[in-house]
């Protein structure tokens, strides 16, 4: 299965915290909102009923025909790991600047450091899921038809920039072989989502997909 090529840079939702290390913008919410009808005059609902029934109607519109739940980056984030991220970026500016060896440009010491953790929202696993993202493939030789990849947020991460946390990481295999002809086009991946980590050169990961299909992500 190809996937056409598209020069167009897509936003997809996902902690601002990521932007801290990486100076890239937040991307923007893929979801759509559900809208929650008046309640009859005739019914009193108390609050967590309407809490309820919007969370239940919310649900179902993001459930596609096939039973695949549209997510966004931070549902794969357990409670509190932003403010988790947040002090582990923060220990990691105060050390680069109060360091008396600073980080030579070019040298062994300068490379990518993947921060953040492989904690996972236990929920999740077992669950059929649409996510949108962008494709890292471990082989980039022409015309290679590949069986494993990663999904990110944003382009360029585990390339040109480093590598979102584990748990904004999907490793991603297939048992039918398919070829990314270009990285900067977004796709979405349908398929279900396990907690298994994974370990590569490019990245870990917190969570692993099995592809049921991939396709470009349309504007």
């Amino acid at each position: 299965m190809d996937c056409p090529s598209n020069s167009e840079g897509m936003m997809m939702k996902f902690s601002s915290l990521l932007a801290l290390p990486l100076l890239l913008s937040p991307l923007a919410a893929c979801g759509q909102e559900a809208v929650v009808e008046p309640a009859s005059t005739t019914t009193t609902s108390t609050p967590t009923d309407v809490q309820q029934q919007a969370q239940n109607q919310s649900t179902a519109s993001k459930v596609d025909k096939d039973g695949f739940e549209e997510i966004i980056w931070e549902d794969l984030m357990p409670e509190g790991e932003e403010e988790r991220l947040r002090e582990m970026y923060a220990q990691q500016m105060q050390e680069l600047y109060s360091s008396n060896n600073p980080i030579q440009e070019g040298s062994a010491a300068d490379k990518a450091t993947q921060m953040g953790t492989f904690n996972v929202v236990e929920e999740m696993a077992g669950t059929k899921i649409k996510l949108p993202g962008y494709t890292v493939p471990f082989d980039y030789s022409p015309n290679a038809e590949i069986t494993e990849f990663l999904l990110v947020p944003y382009f360029g991460a585990c390339l040109h920039a480093p590598p979102p946390p584990p748990n904004q990481t999907l490793y991603v295999k297939t048992d039918k072989p398919i070829r990314i002809t270009d990285l900067a086009q977004a796709v979405w991946v349908r398929g279900t989502l396990t907690t298994d980590r994974q370990e590569s050169e490019l990245a870990d990961t917190a969570y692993t997909l099995i592809l049921d299909d991939l396709t470009e992500y349309t504007y």
